[in-house]
């Protein structure tokens, strides 16, 4: 079974940015994009780096395709999918995040 879990009030994350928080006990990196309205949610450990690095990295897109970069050596991680642009037999997870009624972001962690 899957819950929500609150992390965060919106106004904590830095926009066009990521921030990792600890949702029950994972590392998860949580990307705001205001100028479009979205939020994305990813491991933050990057499996080709074997680090927890990626709400360091820098967001952007390639080809309409949001993503992250990770900080290391600098592979495409898409933010929808978590698939590793430069080598798609590679990601990382991916989570479901929402802002609520109240500016809460949330989580969703299978239990």
């Amino acid at each position: 079974m899957s819950e929500w879990i609150t992390v965060c009030q919106v106004d904590d994350l830095e926009p066009d940015s990521g921030v990792c928080a600890q949702v029950d006990g994972r590392q998860v990196a949580i990307f705001y994009i205001p100028k479009i309205q979205a939020i994305y949610a990813l491991g933050n450990y990057d499996p080709i780096g074997k680090a927890n690095v990626l709400s360091r990295g820098m967001i952007g897109d390639i080809k309409g395709e949001p993503v992250v970069a990770s900080p290391l050596y600098k592979q495409h991680f898409s933010l929808k999918s978590g698939v590793c642009l430069e080598d798609e037999s590679v990601k990382t997870d991916v989570y479901e995040v929402r802002i609520d009624e109240n500016g809460h972001v949330e989580v969703k962690v299978a239990g």
